[in-house]
């Protein structure tokens, strides 16, 4: 099974992406740790990533892509995937889509994680406290939200033609929130 974790930053994809992942036993594709990751170390990637990153930008297609494929053809996601805030953009979707018809298979859930602006922000400058991010401020918070809007959110269109979508409450408990994303995956 091929899913998909999608909405705005701060929904809390990743944490309830780990938790999915556990339960179904597939990988998990989360890009924001990735690059998190590769800035962190100051690799090549993570050093030119790191320049959107705090400007609030999505990271090109080009520096990520190649990360993606190579997760997507390989045998531990044979039986799936669970993609963690990827793809954000109608163009992501349609490279995921070719690497995934490559081994006849497709996206089987689009979760869409809804949560009000005002309350992502406050989770986002809560997490930017605890964690030192320097990409949760403010300015790069509302940008971020802006960003989404514009070039993500789109994606619920795109998939809900194809019937695939299940939009669910992401305010809650941890607990509330993976219970909700559990029965409609389940579906």
């Amino acid at each position: 099974m091929n899913i998909i974790l999608l909405g705005p930053p701060g929904a809390g994809k990743g944490t309830q992406g780990d938790l999915l992942s556990d339960r179904t036993g597939h990988p998990q594709i989360s890009t924001g740790d990735l690059l998190r990751k590769a800035v962190k170390e100051e690799t090549d990637l993570g050093k030119r990533a790191k320049g959107f990153m705090d400007q609030g930008l999505l990271v090109p297609d080009e520096v990520i892509m190649g990360l993606i494929e190579e997760v997507l053809r390989s045998e531990k996601a044979r039986d799936g995937v669970l993609m963690d805030g990827f793809p954000r953009t109608v163009a992501q979707a349609e490279a995921v889509d070719g690497f995934l018809a490559a081994r006849s298979a497709a996206i089987d859930h689009v979760v869409s994680m809804e949560v009000d602006e005002e309350e992502l922000v406050k989770r986002l400058l809560g997490r930017a406290a605890e964690e030192g991010r320097s990409d949760d401020n403010e300015i790069a918070i509302r940008q971020r939200l802006k960003v989404y809007r514009e070039q993500t959110e789109p994606l619920v269109s795109c998939y809900s033609d194809r019937g695939v979508v299940r939009v669910i409450d992401a305010v809650g408990t941890v607990e509330e929130v993976a219970q909700r994303i559990g029965e409609a995956t389940a579906k």
